[in-house]
């Protein structure tokens, strides 16, 4: 099994934890029916992801000490769910590692820090959510290209034309290359036409005066 890191997603330096009458009515707890002014115990606040389980831990603020947890699954839920009455205050159930549970109540002064919990807490099970989408697409299998021989099927490869010996015929020549200087050699003339015959023009005689000097 792989080794699961934890990870802080948040933390509050100051939280009150109250004792809670038992659910009288289906409608939800009300933060009303709690003493708020007397808390049963004061501590720190620190939510912690495991892997993708989540935790809810009660810290002593001075030593750090773990006081109570509350391993969350679902938000809202059994785990953890808002009063009916204000949103600052929340029950939460409480579980040691002998499996035994106990609710209580739970809240901050400050509307703020509730807020950042119920932030935390969504941001959480979307990640969980969307990670299970991606990890069920990437199981889906995707058709793969058969680019086996069927049975019976062949295949032929052309290799060069064969003589009556069953020898491979010796390749074209290639034609010469152009030679340099880019003239082209005169073709012989096609058969049976007259061989052109090339006549040297006749210079014209020179000029001369009647004292034998030439003209300008």
């Amino acid at each position: 099994m792989d080794e699961e890191y934890e990870s802080v997603a948040l933390v509050k330096p100051e939280i009150f934890v109250y004792r809670i009458p038992p659910l009288g009515t289906n409608r939800g707890h009300k933060a009303a029916d709690w003493k708020l002014d007397a808390p049963d115990w004061t501590g720190r606040m620190k939510l912690v992801a495991i892997g993708k389980r989540l935790e809810l831990r009660l810290e002593d603020k001075t030593s750090g000490a773990l006081y109570a947890k509350c391993p969350i699954d679902a938000f809202p839920g059994v785990c953890i769910e808002p009063v009916i009455d204000s949103s600052r205050y929340f029950v939460i159930r409480l579980k040691n590692d002998a499996g035994q549970t106990a609710f209580v109540g739970c809240g901050f002064a400050d509307r703020g820090d509730s807020f950042d919990l119920n932030v935390a807490l969504q941001d959480h099970f979307k990640y969980i959510e969307k990670s299970a989408e991606l990890e069920q697409t990437s199981q889906v299998a995707q058709p793969s290209l058969d680019l086996a021989f069927k049975e019976g099927q062949t295949i032929s490869i052309n290799i060069g034309k064969k003589g009556p010996d069953g020898q491979p015929l010796p390749a074209r020549p290639r034609p010469p290359p152009a030679p340099v200087g880019g003239s082209i050699p005169l073709l012989p003339p096609p058969p049976g036409s007259s061989a052109v015959r090339r006549t040297t023009p006749t210079q014209p005689p020179s000029k001369t005066n009647s004292t034998g000097g030439d003209l300008l």
